[in-house]
């Protein structure tokens, strides 16, 4: 496995200053915003060439989501995601990160109900995902289907679920990703969930039990990490997380290297 990870506000703003810097920070990859790869692209294009430090994929930057309650966003994010899809594989990166959605409606909490039947998501997001598999095929690429926690989505919470839905449609270029945080939340063993699915995790993203950074919390990333080694996961881990500053570090930055200091020697 190789270490990535998202952007954050404290890494240099310089795209090719960017990628140096986490070079040097001990990091393997970077998963990139959607919305600054469209914006950037040709800086990203020339720093990926001159740094060759690769963009491994890519993650949020569109307008809707792919299960949105709204048609018209759902339109949207269909097509702009087609458009960072086409970016993604001109800079060299293999696939996007997608949740059904974030922070639209749960069942969880009252006042957030959401307005389709779990079978009227089910449709919807297969139809989402039918096209995104069709471009994907054509591109070389992958989609990364997420779940999240069931605070955070109504629709995908259980690797179980993004699995019968790629079976159902018989997606060949969709692939899950298996995050940490929202599997500690919604799944009974995460070691389990890398065995059971094995050959459909495409993407890995790594943050503790209360969300911050690697290391700080009380999740086995040890164990984990064997386990997908067992299973024979390769691919990028993607630092995917909040920062918090705690006693003995001087700033966010100091206490996210900390983080990588603790993932590389158990990676």
């Amino acid at each position: 496995m190789i270490l990535g990870t998202q952007d954050k506000p404290f890494f240099p703003q310089d795209i090719k200053e960017k990628l140096l810097f986490l070079r040097s920070a001990g990091f393997e990859c970077f998963e990139i915003d959607g919305k600054l790869l469209l914006e950037q692209k040709e800086a990203v294009l020339q720093a990926v060439r001159e740094t060759g430090f690769p963009v491994c994929s890519g993650c949020n930057g569109y307008g809707g989501w792919i299960g949105d309650l709204d048609e018209g966003r759902r339109q949207q994010g269909l097509a702009d995601l087609e458009k960072i899809l086409c970016a993604l594989r001109d800079v060299g990166a293999d696939g996007m990160v997608i949740p059904a959605a974030y922070g639209m409606a749960t069942r969880r909490l009252p006042g957030r109900q959401p307005t389709r039947t779990p079978e009227e998501d089910r449709k919807v997001l297969l139809d989402s995902l039918s096209r995104l598999n069709g471009v994907a095929e054509k591109l070389g690429l992958y989609i990364f289907l997420e779940p999240l926690n069931s605070f955070a989505d109504h629709m995908i919470n259980k690797a179980a679920t993004a699995v019968s839905l790629i079976e159902e449609g018989g997606f060949g270029h969709v692939r899950i990703t298996c995050d940490f945080y929202h599997m500690a939340l919604e799944e009974d063993d995460i070691s389990a969930v890398f065995r059971k699915y094995a050959p459909y995790i495409g993407r890995v993203h790594l943050s503790e039990n209360h969300r911050y950074q690697p290391g700080t919390g009380f999740l086995d990333f040890k164990k984990h990490f064997e386990t997908l080694r067992e299973v024979g996961y390769q691919g990028p881990a993607i630092i995917e997380s909040m920062v918090r500053v705690n006693e003995g570090d001087r700033d966010e930055l100091d206490a996210y290297l900390k983080s990588v200091a603790y993932l590389k020697p158990i990676l």
